[in-house]
């Protein structure tokens, strides 16, 4: 039995020159007003109206030059060569939204927890309780130089990241619920023993309090996590209420799903209590020749630098050093610093504990449509592949764009009244805020200090 009777459905957003596929900003299609706040504010209206639940924004703190250490091929191909603020991004479509969840990736290696709270606190606030933070670690060297820091290894900036988080919920849950007040006719603007100070004094922080900011309509925000690695999952399991994950197939998103719903389980957190959403792209058409027309688009606009500059970004690894047919040795292997999922992926499915760049390319996609599962047809055909996947390898999807914003809007106009037909997706929201919408539990914080209200 499925843990959830509808399936979500998130758009995979990027603040910057292109989609998830580097190479949509040059399709003839594609919007090129991404500098623009209209250009947020209408994708927002067209995954509202589509009764998306959440519009996520990934990040990185650097633009890709890892490869060739050299930054001038990413500006000259525009390999994700912008990279705006994507809370202003966000907060502008949020704005110009009033059901559809906003979140955005906010790093725990570079910032300082009380800031990251107060960020988001203020943001689900101003929503009505819709904001979501994407908990990312970090992944590569670029993003500690332009931080002015040094770059830490996986496990450390994992375990710096499970206090950080602790100290943000800490602040988060300084104020009980009902400790605003603002009573003009007494004068009791917030009761005083419903707000205390957090004191928390760790091995990697230390902040006082109390916090600046009163619990939103859903109490605080929603919280995803991406991570795929044993440590990333373990992360994942204790923190998340979203999970984001890349699955090659099926098979393989069955087995790891099952596997993360036990452990889940098994650490005492309900099954239903997380929602697990695989990235994917949707390419719809009216017939199944004219879905097969636009897929063949999306694969000539793609070049192989596009990979392998990302590839180098993400694995936080210089490919350009390498031979593409020379295998990595273990040295090399256990040297890669940066989304440990990725290069234990290419192990899996190449089959050998040292593959060559060329295995790297072949295994991941990196930069190309196929990154993703791709679902590719009619609008039938779509929701034959969708239900088919729901419930026993996810809870939802993550719908990452060909280009923007036709990629939506197809996929609203096409596929999303199919979902609704067979009840796989709902036709209006369930409440106001995200946790509402995703039926994901709120937590209550209130009388936790003794003393009359």
């Amino acid at each position: 039995m499925a843990d959830f009777d509808q399936m979500a459905l998130v758009a995979f957003l990027q603040a910057q020159n292109c989609s998830n596929l580097p190479a949509s900003w040059r399709h003839p299609d594609c919007s090129n007003d991404f500098l623009s706040a209209a250009y947020y504010q209408s994708i927002g209206k067209v995954l509202e109206e589509a009764k998306f639940h959440l519009a996520f924004f990934d990040d990185r703190l650097a633009i890709p030059d890892v490869y060739a250490d050299d930054f001038r091929v990413t500006i000259k191909e525009g390999i994700r060569a912008v990279k705006l603020d994507p809370v202003l991004c966000a907060t502008a479509m949020g704005l110009a939204t009033s059901r559809l969840g906003i979140g955005v990736t906010y790093s725990t290696t570079y910032y300082e927890p009380f800031h990251v709270a107060r960020t988001f606190q203020t943001l689900d606030n101003l929503l009505g309780g819709r904001a979501a933070w994407n908990v990312v670690t970090s992944l590569n060297s670029s993003e500690a130089a332009n931080m002015g820091q040094d770059f830490i290894e996986h496990d450390l900036r994992y375990e710096r990241a499970e206090e950080f988080i602790d100290v943000v919920r800490g602040h988060w849950r300084c104020w009980d619920d009902d400790a605003l007040v603002i009573d003009k006719a007494s004068g009791l603007f917030a009761h005083p023993n419903g707000v205390r100070r957090l004191e928390h004094n760790g091995q990697w922080f230390k902040s006082r309090g109390p916090f600046t900011v009163p619990r939103s309509p859903q109490g605080e925000p929603v919280l995803i996590q991406a991570g795929q690695s044993g440590r990333g999952r373990q992360f994942a399991a204790k923190y998340g209420d979203l999970v984001f994950v890349i699955y090659p197939n099926l098979q393989a998103g069955r087995k790891a799903y099952a596997v993360f719903k036990d452990e889940l389980e098994a650490s005492g957190r309900p099954r239903n209590s997380i929602r697990i959403s695989p990235a994917v792209y949707v390419v719809v058409g009216e017939s199944e020749a004219e879905a097969q027309d636009r897929r063949a688009r999306y694969d000539e606009l793609a070049k192989p630098i596009d990979g392998l500059v990302l590839l180098s970004e993400v694995l936080n690894y210089d490919f350009a050093q390498k031979p593409y047919d020379e295998a990595f040795s273990d040295e090399e292997m256990s040297g890669i610093s940066g989304i440990q999922a990725f290069r234990d992926r290419v192990v899996t499915l190449s089959g050998r504990s040292n593959p060559t760049p060329r295995d790297f390319v072949t295994f991941t996609q990196r930069g190309t449509i196929s990154e993703f599962p791709v679902f590719t047809g009619t609008p039938k055909s779509i929701a034959d592949q969708m239900e088919e996947w729901f419930g026993t390898a996810c809870d939802g999807f993550v719908i990452a764009a060909g280009h923007m914003p036709g990629s939506y809007e197809e996929f609203a106009r096409l596929v999303v009244p199919e979902l609704q037909r067979r009840g796989l997706f709902q036709k209006d929201y369930a409440g106001k805020t995200l946790r509402e919408n995703l039926g994901i539990a709120r937590t209550p914080v209130q009388g936790r200090l003794d003393g009359a209200r």
